[in-house]
Order: C-alpha cells, then structure tokens, then sequence
C-alpha cells in the first residue's frame, strides 16, 4: 500500500494544513525534541491532567463528551500529538517522535502531571511514563498491546487498514475513518458514532494515522507494552476497558498483560460499552478517573 496519493476529501495533503488559529481560548505550547510544536486547549481547574487521544482523533474534537465530567476536579490539557489539531507539521510519524510529543508536552508544564490516554493515547502515555518524573500517574482506556495480538485479530487488523489506505486514496475520508471505526467499535458505539457525525470529525486525521500505522509497523521500536519496559513504571496506573469491547479477545488482553507487567495497577471496567468508552459512556469513565487520582498521593508541587 503506498500512501503519496492520499490527501483530504478536498484535495490538498495533509502535510499543507495550516496549524489551526487561537479562538481566544487558552492554549498550551510545548516543543519536542526535534521542533515540532505541541499544543492543546486548556480547559476547567484544579490539577493538571494531560488528555493523549488516541488513532484518527485530537485534542480538539475527542474529548467534547467526557471534559464536563472532569473540568471541576482538573486542569485539563487537551493535546495533540504532531499534524494535528493545534500542533505543528512534520514528515516524521514515527512512534518514537509521538512519545516524545507526549514527555515534552507533561514536562512542559512545569509541575507532576496526571496523564489519561485512550487507546493508541494509552500506549503512548505508558511510554512516557517510562521516561519521565513528570508524570504522577496514569489512566489508560485499552492500550493496545501487540504482545497479546492473536493471529486472526491481526490479519483481520491488517486488512483493515489496506482498505482505509484505498479508500482515503480515493478521497473519501470519511469512509476511510468510518472503517477503522468498525474495527473497533460494536454494533451500539457505531450507531452511537453515526448520529454523533464522527466519522467526518476523524476524517481529516486519516492521512496522518495511515503515515504512523506505516513508521510504526516497519519500526525496530521497542513496544511500551513490552513487559521490561512496562516495569520501569513506577507510578500508579489505572487500566480501564469496556465489559463489550471488540476486536475479542485483544482489547481485555491487553489490559490484562498491562496490569500484569505494571507494578502498581488497577483494573476496572466499563460496563455497556467498549473501545469507544471515554466517548459512548463519559460519565462511567469519567467515574473512574476521579476515584483513581483523589486516590493518588499528591506529588510535591514546584
């Protein structure tokens, strides 16, 4: 699958878009390592938690239905991870440059921050967490872990993504998105999807995740969700999925070795709904999120 050809639904590559103006909100900057800009919204008060999104979303669209629940108890900083939403372009999608958008963007605020990440957010926050002080704890929303992968799972994964590629070179993103989407999603979250438009809300994401679904599978990286690297984890972890969640079994699975190799984890699940759960059921999780961090010691405060 070649990817030179995929633009957006009206034409232009993704690699033009402008970063998107202020709207007089309040916004964070960060830099990573290599000048890339990483930005996202601030929103609500209290302490700090950095909110990763995960594949096809932003900080400025996938958080809508779950901020109300936690901008009372949180400072929330919506992210976004390079070419998207309100950071900066680069041609490099490699795994290693979006963890490090994420460790630039905790360390950039100056004080221990909590981290919530959702899915490929999930693994990325881990991956942080391995490499930073700045982080207090974590909250993951079914990090995906290649480790615990079967093998029909992954040809059905593979798959997947070569139709999103031919469809988004034919300039339908939404199509594209709406794809992915089924991948991930049961019968319940896709209509909780169509009648929230959210395939044409992930649209203009798709060019960018199919470039980093290219860099990280022929990647030497080493997984996050390694067991030695899951064991540099010194802080709190909460580990969050849904009781319907699909592809089965590799979403629980991942939990579950996650927890396993994590010393300090806590499990709890979702019920009615699966990997769209911040989104399809906010206040359950949003439930959760609070409970795990007022639990959290408080770290020193610079």
């Amino acid at each position: 699958m070649t990817l030179d050809n995929i633009g957006t639904e009206e034409g232009c590559n993704s690699m033009d878009k402008p970063t998107q103006p202020d709207t007089g909100e309040k916004i964070h900057r960060a830099v990573s390592d290599d000048g890339t800009e990483i930005a996202g919204r601030v929103h609500g008060e209290g302490p700090p938690l950095v909110l990763v999104p995960g594949a096809m979303s932003d900080g400025e669209t996938v958080w809508e239905p779950l901020l109300p629940f936690l901008t009372d108890r949180f400072t929330c900083y919506a992210m976004s991870t390079r070419n998207r939403g309100l950071s900066g372009q680069s041609t490099d999608h490699s795994p290693e440059r979006l963890v490090q958008d994420v460790t630039a963007f905790a360390e950039s605020i100056g004080e221990p921050v909590g981290l919530m990440g959702w899915s490929g957010g999930g693994l990325f926050s881990l991956a942080a967490a391995q490499k930073t002080d700045a982080i207090s704890a974590v909250a993951a929303y079914e990090p995906a872990a290649f480790e615990v992968i079967t093998e029909d799972v992954s040809e059905r994964m593979t798959d997947t993504i070569e139709r999103v590629g031919e469809v988004a070179a034919e300039g339908r993103l939404s199509d594209a998105a709406r794809i992915w989407v089924e991948f991930v999603a049961n019968d319940d979250e896709l209509a909780w999807a169509e009648e929230l438009g959210l395939f044409e809300v992930l649209a203009p994401n798709v060019p960018v995740q199919l470039r980093e679904f290219e860099q990280i599978f022929e990647s030497e990286w080493t997984s996050p969700t390694d067991p030695s690297e899951l064991a540099e984890i010194t802080v709190p972890v909460l580990l969050l999925h849904g009781t319907q969640s699909v592809p089965v079994p590799w979403m629980t699975d991942s939990v579950r070795h996650v927890a396993e190799h994590v010393a300090d984890s806590t499990v709890r699940e979702i019920d009615d709904t699966g990997h769209t759960g911040p989104g399809h059921k906010p206040e359950a999780v949003a439930d959760q999120v609070i409970r795990f961090f007022a639990a959290t010691p408080d770290p020193p405060r610079s």
